[in-house]
């Protein structure tokens, strides 16, 4: 379960990411509550602030991909970590300051998605260049581990801080992770051995994010991935809001039992990593039934009538959640070509973060204006439909899911013909 760190260039960009992570997820819990707290238990202030980090996703995600395609790699996260260091820095000044507002959180949220823009490509398709292919599921795997144990200690660290020494230290927490992958990636050589000519680049030309949209349009087995992953990231994964909402509204929760939501889950998506490692590669069927099973034990989970049971639920939910995007992202990451894999990940950074500006709102007004167990019950409902739908598409209308992800209207007109034998 483990082959993977034998390798020491992706030893070292697992300890940066543990320490980014942890850091990152701090953050997340100690945003969350600074939000609420200045807007007065908003849960649409609480949407907000997700999708402008992730709209620069949306409407840039495919250039990120170009950059990491033709950019040296390890170059690209010196300078997107260097650039998160300090603005996760700048909430945390303006905390000890007391000139926090809403509009500040709003403008360093939209920065930290302008950076992610070129991180997120980058940084997935670094992966590639730190194992060798055989191993590279299990990297993936790995690397999905170690983002689910921060998920656990982050917010684990994060109650008592708030509640001892006020919300500020959370982001100089954060900032100071970033040192932690800065001392690795310098630490890290290119990967050149047995005759490996390192990793290959795309040539400057134009046109290569239409060249990216072809590609994938060809390519059944990469457009179904994602378009399962936009659905179920858009609407299923806004943990962020929905747990949040659920601690402070429905179980009025203490400021240390605040993240005990975003540890649950984490737990069990620790577990469901854990089970990725030593399964290896899978096919369609195994991503539509995990997402259809995520689908189905979130609406469960929105019906627990007291917090030790809705953290109960979170473990398994967590754990199949993981199970799903694990999977998706191997099958794009061993489906795609080396020069085009930064873009091809973009695509899967976009589908799974770049679909939450348009969904975090909405997930967050539901839940403000009807119950914060609506928002986690329409996230649930959407996923187990859409795999639903992928899963009957599945062997007659198989090459229309790129269409259908990339020309939403045309491809669910197509695929609803093939569908019904026309």
């Amino acid at each position: 379960m483990l082959r993977s760190l034998r390798h020491r260039e992706f030893r070292l960009l697992t300890l940066g990411q543990l320490g980014s992570h942890t850091g990152t997820w701090i953050q997340k819990v100690a945003q969350a509550w600074l939000v609420l707290d200045l807007s007065h238990g908003d849960g649409t202030a609480l949407g907000i602030i997700t999708a402008l980090q992730f709209l620069p996703l949306l409407l840039f995600g495919p250039w990120g991909g170009v950059l990491a395609d033709r950019c040296s790699l390890r170059k690209i996260l010196l300078i997107t970590q260097s650039v998160l260091c300090l603005v996760s820095l700048a909430p945390g000044i303006l905390a000890v300051t007391h000139a926090v507002s809403l509009p500040a959180v709003y403008a360093l949220a939209l920065a930290m998605g302008l950076t992610l823009v070129a991180e997120k490509p980058a940084l997935q398709s670094f992966i590639a260049q730190t194992v060798p292919t055989v191993d590279l599921p299990n990297a993936v795997a790995l690397d999905t581990a170690v983002f689910n144990l921060a998920r656990i200690a982050g917010p684990a660290l994060t109650g008592p801080v708030i509640g001892v020494f006020g919300v500020a230290p959370a982001f100089f927490l954060n900032s100071f992770s970033y040192l932690v992958v800065l001392g690795a990636l310098l630490r890290m050589k290119p990967r050149h051995r047995h005759g490996d000519p390192g990793p290959v680049r795309a040539p400057r030309s134009t046109g290569q994010v239409r060249e990216l949209l072809r590609y994938v349009r060809a390519r059944a087995d990469l457009g179904a991935p994602l378009v399962l992953v936009g659905v179920v990231a858009g609407f299923g994964m806004n943990f962020q809001i929905t747990t949040a909402l659920m601690a402070s509204d429905v179980f009025h929760t203490s400021p240390a039992a605040f993240g005990l939501g975003s540890t649950a889950f984490a737990v069990g998506a620790v577990t469901g990593s854990a089970a990725a490692a030593r399964r290896g590669t899978c096919g369609p069927g195994y991503l539509v039934g995990t997402a259809f099973g995520f689908g189905v034990l979130e609406v469960i989970t929105s019906t627990m009538p007291s917090h030790a049971a809705f953290l109960v639920m979170l473990v398994p939910t967590g754990a199949v959640l993981i199970l799903f995007m694990t999977a998706a992202k191997s099958a794009l990451q061993l489906g795609t070509d080396d020069a085009m894999r930064g873009r091809v990940m973009s695509l899967y950074t976009l589908a799974s973060l770049g679909t939450t500006p348009l969904t975090a709102p909405l997930i967050g007004w539901i839940s403000s204006t009807t119950h914060p167990r609506a928002g986690l019950a329409v996230g649930g409902l959407a996923s187990a439909l859409a795999a639903g739908c992928v899963g009957l598409g599945r062997q007659r209308a198989q090459h229309q899911w790129p269409a259908l992800f990339l020309h939403p209207a045309g491809g669910v007109a197509r695929a609803f013909h093939r569908l019904a034998g026309r």
